[in-house]
């Protein structure tokens, strides 16, 4: 039975928190709060707690004018349990060893939801990918690849593409990883292009799956989606995706917007018109500037678009975009969570005080990880799916996941994220007392 007197009571679940709380922090509260509510071992929960392993490398890069700067790299693997480590590589400025930590913990979570044989991890690099050259960048990647090489692998550690990565960076990384041992892997990474070995259909896979949680939470609660109107903060490859694929559904996207800011229509925005930030970056900010406001379109911020009147707000742009301080504001019915960790703990207690309903993003933006899954299944059989199967079995996925939440939701009468995280740590639980802990 969970005790009531763990070790880890300075992290009660409580409504405490600031905008600012790392995802290590709202990770290991959102664990605490639905621990209380398991019959999961003590034990188990407190390994859960905390990561596996956490590797900080040096990675020094020459730079284009000769000059070297030496950056530092992260990769935190929380728990295999089930599975191979896997997870993104993000290089971003702000990227530490709590943030890769903590969402280390959201992928462990996330894989368990899709009942995949993985567990999590998280990575990075600390710079600005904005300033790199394309040579600068190749060469930072193929030096960190070096400097994790003894850490990942296809039965060990799976990196995959995250803020400040692509397709072409999983090339490089499986290239100078297959060099140094001879021979070609491509199970080493998933994200990779198709003709390397990568899975059509990955690099939209978050968007589709936060589409068709949209779509399933829709149908659940009787909003109809040629009636249902939706705003979405941050159009890159998961905004984008996810609005256009709604919108050829029959919803209509009144508001998107990127970094700088965005646009709103009450009548709807074309959004097909509009490339992603990864086709043309700031896009949004162009078609903003050109559009002729009027009584009903507008150029919004992005924190005005989050309090749209709307029916659904998928936040996909950055995480901690919906705070204790604006969670009274929220004017959308259902929140679907795009990016990771866009809502704080705080925040997440006056969403559900308040009868808003908020599908996690360890369900809704879960496409990614179950197609990198597929593309991992096809490296090791050396057999590539079309882009049809991929999207036919990713919708399966999808749904089955979906169901066993709904199930929860209903029989527990709990929020989506308790009932998420309570699916996860009974499959992680069982996997852990089933194994037993290394005398």
């Amino acid at each position: 039975m969970a005790s009531q007197h763990r070790s880890t009571t300075t992290r009660e679940a409580t409504a405490e928190s600031t905008p600012s709380e790392t995802a290590l922090e709202t990770a290991r509260r959102q664990l605490d709060r639905v621990a209380a509510q398991l019959d999961v071992d003590d034990a188990v929960i407190e390994r859960l707690s905390h990561p596996r392993a956490v590797h900080e490398v040096t990675v020094p890069l020459e730079r284009d004018d000769g000059s070297v700067e030496v950056f530092t790299g992260y990769r935190a693997q929380h728990d295999s349990v089930r599975g191979p480590y896997k997870g993104g590589l993000r290089y971003h400025p702000d990227v530490t060893r709590d943030e890769c930590v903590g969402l280390s913990m959201w992928m462990t979570w996330k894989c368990a939801v899709m009942d995949l044989p993985f567990g999590g991890a998280k990575g990075g690099i600390v710079v600005d990918p904005k300033s790199l050259s394309d040579g600068e960048k190749e060469r930072l990647t193929r030096r960190f690849a070096q400097e994790i090489r003894d850490v990942i692998g296809p039965n060990a550690d799976i990196p995959a593409p995250d803020m400040g990565t692509d397709p072409q960076t999983m090339a490089w990384l499986m290239d100078a990883y297959s060099m140094q041992e001879g021979e070609t892997i491509p199970g080493v990474v998933t994200g990779k292009p198709p003709v390397i070995g990568g899975s059509y259909g990955r690099e939209e896979a978050p968007g589709r799956s936060v589409a068709i949680v949209t779509r399933e939470s829709c149908n659940y609660y009787d909003y109809p989606l040629a009636e249902t109107t939706v705003a979405v903060q941050g159009f890159g490859s998961v905004g984008a995706n996810a609005a256009r694929l709604l919108e050829e559904w029959g919803a209509t996207i009144v508001a998107v917007s990127d970094v700088n800011g965005g646009v709103y229509d009450p009548d709807g925005i074309d959004v097909s018109a509009i490339p992603s930030h990864d086709e043309e970056p700031e896009a949004v900010t162009r078609f903003a500037t050109e559009l002729d406001e009027g009584d009903d379109v507008s150029r919004i911020s992005n924190d005005d678009l989050l309090e749209l009147d709307v029916d659904v707000l998928v936040p996909a742009a950055v995480g901690n975009v919906i705070t204790a301080d604006n969670a009274d504001a929220i004017a959308a019915d259902i929140v679907v969570e795009g990016a990771n960790g866009p809502t704080t703990f705080a925040a997440d207690t006056i969403l559900e005080e308040r009868g808003v309903h908020v599908i996690p993003d360890i369900l809704a933006n879960a496409g990614g990880v179950t197609v990198s899954y597929f593309e991992w299944l096809q490296d090791i059989n050396r057999r590539q799916w079309s882009l049809e199967r991929v999207n036919e079995e990713l919708e399966a996925e999808m749904k089955t996941a979906w169901n066993a939440l709904k199930n929860h939701v209903e029989r527990r009468d709990v929020t989506w994220r308790d009932a998420a995280y309570a699916v996860a740590l009974d499959r992680i639980g069982d996997s852990h007392e089933m194994r037993g802990l290394w005398p």
